[in-house]
């Protein structure tokens, strides 16, 4: 069973949605401002944020950096707002995922699984490249010795890529494989957690040593 917090203010919608995740099995707890949410975080942590966007207040995208600035409860956005501007927006702020309203409870909740399947446990060891060290037992990642915070996603992402250095993966294969599905209009997932992951671990923006963009096929890990 999964601790999941929805930050929502609409009651009709967070009260919905609540039902509607509780009865697939998950713990709820709710906030109606992110304020409110962000101290129900502090004293009992969540494995998971639910989030919108339009809150009254401190607004989700603010929450959303909040929540990424003090650890890695992975986090969806939830909104209204489908527009390209808005969703990258919502993943520049960190969010592993977003869902557009209105949202089908079950869809939803395939979203929920697949982002807390990505904090799972692979059978492994230590992948060690250059200066950077992919522990895939313990989860950690460490940069010349000094661990790496990263989210989830940001996690899996460099697991499934640094699994087969050199291989080159296009944006829908890591979409199947990170993310879980693979309609390609959310191809912005990927480019932005990309983004987020070179920005703690590549020594230069300009030209990443470790997750290299192969111009019209995808992205690749090394060769370091």
């Amino acid at each position: 069973m999964a601790r999941l917090l929805l930050i929502e203010d609409d009651p009709m919608v967070r009260r919905g949605l609540e039902l509607a995740l509780s009865r697939h099995g998950h713990d709820m707890r709710t906030a109606d401002t992110g304020e409110e949410g962000l101290a129900l975080l502090r004293t009992a942590p969540s494995d998971l944020v639910v989030l919108d966007v339009m809150l009254p207040g401190m607004g989700g995208l603010e929450v959303c950096r909040r929540i990424r600035a003090v650890g890695g409860t992975p986090v969806i956005i939830l909104t209204a707002l489908g527009d390209d501007f808005d969703i990258v927006g919502g993943l520049a702020a960190g969010a592993d995922d977003y869902v557009v309203k209105p949202a089908q409870p079950t869809v939803l909740d395939a979203r929920v699984r697949a982002v807390l399947r990505r904090s799972s446990p692979e059978a492994g060891g230590a992948r060690v490249h250059g200066d950077l060290c992919v522990d895939t037992t313990a989860l950690t990642v460490s940069l010349r010795g000094e661990p790496v915070s990263l989210t989830p996603t940001e996690l899996r992402l460099l697991l499934v890529l640094s699994r087969s250095p050199g291989r080159v993966f296009s944006r829908r294969r890591l979409l199947e494989e990170v993310w879980e599905h693979d309609y390609l209009g959310d191809s912005r997932l990927v480019d932005n957690c990309v983004q987020r992951l070179r920005a703690k671990i590549e020594p230069s923006a300009t030209a990443p040593r470790y997750v290299q963009t192969v111009r019209g096929f995808g992205y690749r890990f090394g060769p370091v």
